[in-house]
């Protein structure tokens, strides 16, 4: 049971780092939009923070589906796939050109996996707390060490 809330802290950690990068990414689109920032500090602010983005999305699903955790597998299988098509097709960087033409998909694209990561983040916090209080409650020689 301490090796699942291992697992659970460390998806913790991945999604919560999941959901700063993005909302960073939000701003950074966001300040474009209001003229606090110009197109190459944003794609290049953008640009450095979306391959970790990916290589940590991609670890969290395999790692759900190396620990058999399905559901969490398959809520998270979606993102990691769109992540790996848009990788393939090298599409998955913003041109300093561009910027301008597609803010508001970019934007809404921002949002949406924002909307997904919380939505993991608050799933992960719950089987995190459930399983800190079942590894709390089954080994009584835990107890007593508080």
């Amino acid at each position: 049971m301490a090796w699942d809330l291992l697992l659970w802290i460390l998806s913790f950690f991945i999604s919560l780092a999941l959901v700063a990068s993005v909302f960073y990414q939000v701003i950074c689109l966001t300040d474009l939009e209001a003229d606090y920032l110009n197109p190459f500090e944003t794609s290049s602010r953008i640009n450095r923070l979306v391959l970790p983005e990916f290589i940590l999305q991609g670890f969290l699903c395999i790692l759900f589906l190396l620990t058999w955790h399905w559901f969490f597998f398959l809520v998270s299988l979606p993102v990691t796939l769109y992540h790996a098509m848009l990788y393939n097709e090298r599409r998955h960087l913003i041109d300093v050109t561009e910027v301008f033409r597609g803010i508001n998909f970019e934007k809404k694209l921002r949002f949406t996996k924002l909307g997904f990561y919380i939505f993991l983040f608050i799933m992960v916090v719950f089987r995190l707390t459930l399983s800190a209080v079942y590894s709390f409650t089954e080994d009584d020689d835990l107890l007593h060490l508080f």
